[in-house]
């Protein structure tokens, strides 16, 4: 696949919710996801997909309630991704609020092999 078409089918998919199938599919087993330093409860960074997955399977025991996912459209430059990302969601404990982030990713090979989130 190339970079505009991976973005294209991360859009799709993100934009369901479908965060692991979108993981499963387009990313390289060697992945790297690094959060930014305003994420309670994750590691900075998270090193190959089994971990990444596992990262989101511990949001997702975080969160209550998801209301809402809105995703802008791609933006692609070379073999790098950027989308931001709106959540409007209930999290355990902590009530509803909103999440914004920029959602950056470098494609290698035809696979994701970096994202990285801005807040």
């Amino acid at each position: 696949m190339t970079t505009k078409q991976i973005a294209g089918r991360l859009h799709s998919l993100c934009s369901e919710g479908k965060f692991e199938a979108a993981q499963k599919e387009l990313f390289s087993e060697n992945a790297i996801s690094i959060e930014p330093e305003a994420s309670p409860g994750f590691e900075k960074e998270s090193r190959g997909l089994q971990a990444i997955i596992k990262k989101g399977h511990k949001f997702e025991e975080m969160t209550e309630e998801v209301h809402g996912i809105k995703i802008s459209d791609a933006i692609v430059a070379g073999n790098a991704i950027a989308m931001k990302l709106d959540m409007d969601v209930t999290m355990k404990g902590r009530g509803r609020t909103n999440m914004t982030e920029i959602c950056v990713y470098k494609v290698r090979d035809g696979k994701i092999v970096l994202e990285e989130f801005f807040m």
